[in-house]
């Protein structure tokens, strides 16, 4: 898939699930999320590998998210199946985000540091864009803004690691290797 393709895909995975949130719609983006998903895994050489990391991401950002809300720091305005938990939006937009560890974001598995920096940075910057959108509010925005920059600075790196073991486009059926480090995935 191309660079260009796959990160136009996700911010439109992105604003379809902050803007369907935010307007009383949680269920827009996860079905947007789940027809580019769908795009991406017909694609891919080993949709079977590519899906574990979709799942993986998914459960990580449920976990991440529900600890965010449960201590008090964020509230999200619709799509919460259970109080205290993240909305099942957010968790499509880990999905979403996903998509991007072999594709778009490849390049940040070059430099471990960069990618601590680009979650520490870009995490809060997302909730923050999101916020303005009405998508999340921030309860305690000290402390919010710290957890994710933090939380953000390890799970990025971690997913980017989860992606080299879970690469669908790399290895095919068998694990068979159909690309090398650092291409585009066209």
């Amino acid at each position: 898939m191309n660079v260009v393709v796959n990160f136009v895909l996700f911010q439109v995975g992105w604003f379809a699930c902050v803007l369907g949130g935010a307007n009383g719609l949680p269920w827009v983006g996860p079905v947007v999320v789940g027809l580019i998903a769908a795009f991406h895994l017909v694609r891919v050489p080993d949709a079977r590998v590519e899906g574990t990391l979709l799942l993986i991401a998914a459960l990580i950002g449920a976990v991440f998210d529900s600890f965010l809300v449960g201590r008090g720091w964020l509230e999200y305005p619709s799509g919460q199946l259970s109080p205290g938990t993240a909305p099942y939006w957010i968790v499509a937009m880990w999905v979403a985000f996903a998509m991007t560890l072999n594709i778009s974001l490849d390049w940040l598995k070059r430099s471990r540091l960069l990618a601590v920096a680009f979650g520490a940075v870009g995490g809060p910057l997302a909730f923050i864009a999101g916020s303005k959108l009405g998508g999340v509010t921030f309860i305690d925005q000290t402390a919010a803004l710290i957890a994710l920059s933090v939380g953000w600075a390890v799970l990025t790196p971690l997913l980017l690691a989860l992606a080299r073991r879970w690469d669908g486009w790399r290895c095919g059926i068998g694990g068979r290797v159909l690309a090398t480090e650092g291409s585009s995935h066209v």
